[in-house]
């Protein structure tokens, strides 16, 4: 069961574009060292450790030492506890066609565009 003070962390960590987009690069590439993700961004790489300390505080990253170098994953335990929480098997699934249904009309709308 998740708490409140762990979805407030997980919400928090979640709330920064900057953090989002890290997230997304771990998914896209597992095991990227902390030295290439801060390559990708035009801030130090300060400024990157402390995104990844707020996204390691919030259970969304894990890190592990390899040599000199950290390598990181990601970690979608806490976003699915949250997600369990107020779906069920039904809802779920309801809710996932529905998005299939939103981004299926959304690529058409763009297909139609571009005629």
């Amino acid at each position: 069961m998740i708490t409140e003070s762990d979805m407030d962390q997980v919400f928090g960590a979640l709330s920064h574009s900057t953090r989002r987009s890290i997230l997304d690069h771990l998914r896209e590439e597992p095991g990227l060292t902390v030295g290439a993700l801060a390559g990708k961004y035009d801030v130090s790489r300060i400024a990157i450790i402390a995104h990844l300390r707020v996204l390691e505080d919030a259970d969304l990253i894990v890190s592990e030492k390899d040599g000199r170098s950290r390598r990181l994953y990601l970690n979608a335990v806490p976003i699915q506890r949250i997600y369990d929480r107020w779906l069920d098997a039904y809802s779920g699934s309801f809710a996932s066609r529905l998005t299939s249904i939103k981004y299926a009309a959304e690529e058409a709308a763009k297909q139609e565009g571009n005629s």
